[in-house]
């Protein structure tokens, strides 16, 4: 179950109007999805948004793509509905045009400080992302909720931070907590050459939540969606162990 959908913080300037943005933003953040699903969503016509579906695959854009497996659904009879999501030239509307000139950067810093300066970098640039976040309080942790969950306060204000740099955030709740799933990233060519940029996020995203955290997808590894699972129920069990222990 989707928690939280948010809007891109910022539409492709390229190329067929307002429309053509919208139905761009909706295959950012939901695809693999069926043109009836982006009209619905878009309140337009189907048929409107499939003529935008098709010039977005002439351009090279998007393109189409298998539906989503659901574990546990079975897949209906006749032909499935045709689904969409974007290319790698699709999402490249979203983000800037100087990776290259970031990828030379940390390469300077590389050559100068070595893996350790990265690492630095790497690091205060987490802490700025996430400088206005509260960490998870007490109370938070102790008090599990079932429609909430002991942490899930903390990871909300995370995916604001998130939202707030462009990051295009959803948390989707699972059986074993809640998942952040990060559906683009200002930094990808960098975090593809330097690792680092991704491990100093979730080592700061560990703390805000008060729980170890679990990389499960990277965009920089070639995924679509950037996806981080928060087990909230170890929160949980972690702080009711240590109000125990005070006892």
């Amino acid at each position: 179950m989707v928690l939280t959908p948010t809007q891109p913080a910022a539409s492709p300037s390229r190329g067929g109007g307002e429309t053509r943005s919208q139905v761009m933003s909706v295959l950012l953040k939901r695809a693999p999805v069926a043109a009836a699903d982006v009209a619905d969503e878009l309140g337009l016509s189907t048929a409107g948004v499939r003529r935008h579906l098709d010039r977005l695959v002439e351009d090279g854009l998007a393109e189409t793509c298998a539906p989503r497996a659901v574990a546990g659904e079975e897949q209906g009879r006749g032909r499935p509905a045709k689904h969409f999501r974007l290319t790698a030239a699709g999402r490249a509307q979203f983000g800037s045009d100087y990776d290259a000139l970031a990828v030379e950067a940390v390469d300077l810093i590389a050559e100068l400080g070595g893996e350790d300066a990265v690492r630095r970098f790497a690091q205060a640039r987490a802490e700025r992302i996430f400088a206005g976040v509260e960490p998870v309080s007490r109370d938070e942790a102790t008090v599990p909720s079932e429609a909430t969950g002991p942490s899930e306060a903390a990871v909300r204000r995370v995916a604001a931070a998130l939202e707030a740099h462009g990051y295009v955030p959803s948390l989707r709740r699972t059986a074993a907590g809640i998942q952040i799933c990060q559906h683009h990233c200002p930094v990808s060519a960098v975090a593809a050459a330097y690792p680092e940029f991704c491990e100093a996020e979730h080592e700061v995203l560990a703390k805000l939540v008060d729980t170890h955290v679990q990389p499960l997808a990277l965009i920089s590894d070639g995924h679509g969606v950037c996806t981080t699972n928060i087990p909230l129920a170890a929160a949980a069990r972690t702080h009711t162990k240590g109000a125990a222990d005070n006892d």
